[in-house]
């Protein structure tokens, strides 16, 4: 009787949290803002992405060129991509950048850096010391 009265006041208490409490997540990504300009598709918010995921834009925009096989360049804290695409297809491709280039891969946070060793680029995650090997772009 007395554990059925704890789990009701469990739930209510949960009920009455803020959503954002509630996701186990402590890294989300900012939403990509986009927007199509003649024949080219700018990412206003691209200093905000880089400063979420605490990577080089130089690195960032390389991806961006290999994954989408358009020419890509970074200018006052946007990216500009020649050619009109959709944002969910810029939010896939920078998806893709986050799972392979920033989360780490055993314990998924995104406290990672780069570090070479021995000549070979390898991901070094700060929170669970796991390193593993990164491929070249």
């Amino acid at each position: 009787m007395v554990e059925m009265k704890y789990e009701k006041m469990l739930d209510r208490l949960y009920l009455s949290l803020p959503e954002q409490t509630k996701t186990k997540e402590r890294f989300e990504m900012p939403k990509v803002e986009s927007h199509i300009q003649g024949q080219k598709t700018i990412i206003k918010n691209a200093s905000a992405i880089l400063k979420a995921i605490h990577r080089e834009e130089k690195h960032l925009v390389k991806f961006i060129t290999k994954d989408l096989g358009v020419p890509t360049a970074f200018s006052e804290g946007r990216i500009v991509i020649t050619g009109k695409l959709g944002e969910k297809q810029i939010t896939n491709t920078i998806e893709n950048y986050i799972k392979n280039y920033v989360l780490c891969r055993e314990c998924s946070k995104p406290d990672t850096k780069f570090i070479e060793m021995q000549g070979i680029k390898m991901m070094k995650c700060e929170a669970c010391g796991a390193l593993t090997s990164i491929k070249p772009l």
